[in-house]
């Protein structure tokens, strides 16, 4: 009998080639490795391979390559879609959803693509143990249509706007014969129109002139352009706004609930210029007060799918910059129909609970009402009236401020977690340059509304989350909650690790306890060299908050319900749960749950957007009022750390600055991320988070926002 070939058919091998190659797309191959991965690495294997190579590459499926080198070709390599994370050298990361590590990419391989541009990217190397890659960008889906802010150089022929982000590394070229009159020295915003094979720079096209650099408004306007943040409502908004009619008619009154009667108040910062909420106090009888928690009531006026609506879904949120307020709704809305103005009568919509002194909630009511604000305190005058026991309204201040502080330690027995972190502002003058620097410290009138608002936060989110049906049973509605999920095991782990090394033991794996514990530590460490360090890190170990209709509950609160009732007039989610809330007590169906998630997923990106745009705001003042103090010497402590450099944070005023280790003289540091610490490796220094440095104002860049600091000396840190 003849003995039987193990070697593969033709056509089976073929297909192990091919097979083979697609296992790794990026890789070159060489003939004899080829015909061995078929199982065919004799004379005849790679005849027949060297075969199968060639019609592969009629078919253009494959390519031949350098050195006698075969790969898979262009078309056939598996493209992978992924959004562009830009760095300052010009190489970027492409961020690949539900993937782990993100695709480096060189310089010379991002085919022009530029940051949030969504990109095809091919894989070049893998790192078989870390998994890390590298990659080259083969072609431009969708260009991100980011908007640049910069400075214009304008020259006898050309233009080109130096951007102001870190995250476009190149100058954008502007046509002179379309733009003549563009003046260098200017702030502009500019988007990318073009960026031609072969050209340096990318074509931009001028959508605005913001005035000179340096101007304070040109500079917060450009703040604002870079967010993609409207600075002005478009005129139809504006008209549509001023066409409302204000008053209280006899037909608002017949469908609300009358408070003018009982004695209200709003309590606000001095410099507030609407004023959104309202507390109501009467006593029922001895021990026992109702609390109204009344919220001005902007969807009587904002109806949905009107201009003025579509606007405020559109910005999600008001924002708030150094020197001023980029508001949701026009001023018509937020200064004047919406604004609970002290001496007149409002439209609200209102949470009203009866609370005796041990907190038991003995009856609650929500609807829409018509108050009279007989006082307008500010936080100072409230805290003025906490402090001695006297002033106007001193019995029903000192009530709701009794329950308040109730309220507020019943919230923390359950768990919730304290963050108490100072809140940097800065003294103006009249062009908005800094003069100095100060912290805004809640106090008890402050944390006195805080704990209202909490309440009626959790209360209507409760109330709108199911309706009772037959025999007591719950059933489910769809609602727009406040979501704040647990801390991951991992960021815990990491946060564990950091506080032992200042010798604090935080045993806490899961539930509640771990808030219990983290109050606990915090508490300790409360004037400490370490507090600071430790709190920036125990925030960094918590999970952000955002919108939702699955309801997780909010765990920094330790509420099992909660939603944002209380400031419609800057937060679209407000206006969404006023509606949701006049909805179910008209008896209305469950509403449909895929248009709010759409819009809950839109609002919390809207509000990490403002979130940024108000920090690059104070680190812009923080760079203009240190431009004047270069040479000085400060002291400070370490407030964060990256691969090329350190950050300190001032010990006067808590002004933020970079170190870069390339710069630090007297030994070799480098990141370590697993310890998260700097090691010198002379020394045998290691610097973290909290450590005290003596600094040396460098550079004051503000069109970068950039603040550099050089180290002086570091200190000893007691532990």
């Amino acid at each position: 009998m003849k003995k039987q070939s193990n070697k593969p058919h033709k056509q089976n091998r073929a297909s192990l080639v091919l097979n083979y190659m697609l296992d790794m797309p990026e890789h070159k191959f060489s003939l004899k490795a080829l015909a061995a991965a078929s199982g065919g690495n004799d004379r005849q294997g790679r005849r027949e391979t060297l075969e199968i190579l060639h019609n592969l590459r009629e078919e253009g499926v494959v390519e031949f390559v350098a050195r006698d080198k075969y790969r898979l070709a262009e078309q056939q390599r598996p493209a992978i879609e992924g959004v562009c994370d830009m760095l300052a050298s010009g190489a970027l990361y492409v961020k690949v959803e539900g993937e782990e590590h993100d695709i480096f990419v060189h310089q010379r391989n991002t085919a022009n693509a530029l940051h949030g541009d969504r990109v095809a990217v091919e894989i070049l190397t893998r790192d078989p143990r870390s998994g890390a890659c590298e990659g080259r960008i083969l072609r431009i889906l969708e260009r991100s249509g980011k908007p640049y802010t910069g400075v214009v150089d304008a020259g006898e022929h050309q233009i080109f706007v130096r951007p102001d982000s870190r995250r476009m590394p190149y100058d954008i070229y502007l046509s002179k014969k379309r733009y003549p009159d563009l003046r260098s020295g200017e702030k502009v915003v500019v988007r990318i129109a073009d960026w031609p094979e072969g050209a340096k720079n990318p074509v931009g096209e001028l959508t605005d002139r913001l005035g000179m650099a340096g101007d304070n408004d040109a500079e917060m306007h450009a703040i604002l352009a870079e967010y993609d943040l409207p600075y002005r409502f478009e005129p139809a908004v504006e008209e549509a706004a001023r066409a409302m009619a204000g008053g209280i008619t006899e037909a608002d009154l017949a469908e609300r609930r009358d408070f003018r009667a009982v004695t209200t108040f709003t309590v606000d910062p001095a410099d507030a210029k609407d004023f959104d909420d309202a507390l109501s106090v009467r006593r029922i009888r001895d021990g026992v007060w109702e609390i109204g928690v009344h919220i001005a009531d902007v969807t009587h006026y904002v109806r949905p799918r009107s201009a003025i609506d579509d606007e405020a879904v559109a910005r999600g949120t008001s924002v708030y910059l150094v020197d001023r307020t980029v508001p949701m709704l026009p001023e018509r809305l937020s200064n004047e129909l919406c604004s609970l103005r002290p001496h007149e009568e409002s439209l609200c919509f209102s949470a009203v609970f009866t609370l005796n002194e041990q907190l038991d909630l003995l009856d609650e009511w929500f609807g829409r009402t018509v108050i009279y604000s007989d006082r307008r305190f500010t936080y100072e005058e409230a805290q003025q009236v906490i402090e001695t026991g006297r002033g106007d309204y001193a019995e029903e201040v000192l009530t709701l401020h009794g329950l308040a502080e109730a309220l507020r330690a019943e919230r923390f027995r359950k768990g919730a977690v304290a963050f108490d972190r100072e809140e940097m502002k800065f003294r103006l003058d009249e062009h908005g340059k800094p003069l100095g620097v100060y912290f805004k410290v809640q106090r008890e009138a402050n944390r006195m509304i805080e704990e209202f608002m909490l309440l009626a936060n959790r209360r209507v989110a409760e109330f709108c989350a199911h309706r009772i049906g037959d025999h007591g049973r719950k059933i489910p509605r769809t609602m727009v909650f406040r979501i704040h999920d647990k801390p991951s095991d991992e960021k815990l782990d990491r946060f564990r690790q950091f506080a032992l090394r200042f010798g604090h033991i935080f045993r806490a794996t899961k539930g509640r306890a771990i808030a219990k514990e983290l109050n606990k530590l915090l508490k300790s460490v409360h004037g400490k060299a370490e507090e600071n360090a430790l709190s920036t890190m125990a925030v960094r170990s918590m999970a952000k908050a955002c919108y939702s209709t699955e309801n997780i509950g909010h765990y920094g609160l330790a509420f099992p319900y909660y939603t944002h009732f209380t400031s419609p007039i800057r937060r679209y989610p407000d206006m969404m749960v006023h509606r949701l809330l006049a909805r179910y007590l008209a008896g209305g169906k469950s509403a449909d749950r895929r248009t709010l998630d759409e819009l809950c997923d839109h609002a919390s990106e809207r509000e990490v957007i403002a979130a940024e745009a108000e920090r690059a705001s104070i680190k812009y003042k923080m760079v203009e009022f240190m431009k004047e103090r270069i040479g000085q010497e400060y002291e400070g402590h370490i407030s964060g750390l990256s691969e090329w450099g350190l950050y300190v944070e001032l010990d006067e005023n808590h002004i933020e600055g970079m170190c870069f280790l390339r710069d630090i003289e007297d030994d070799y540091y480098q990141f370590d991320r697993e310890r998260y610490e700097i090691h010198g490796h002379r020394s045998g220094r290691r610097l973290t988070l909290g450590d005290p440095v003596r600094i040396r104002v460098r550079r004051a860049d503000l069109q970068k926002r950039q603040l550099d600091f050089e180290v002086v000396s570091f200190g000893k840190l007691k532990r």
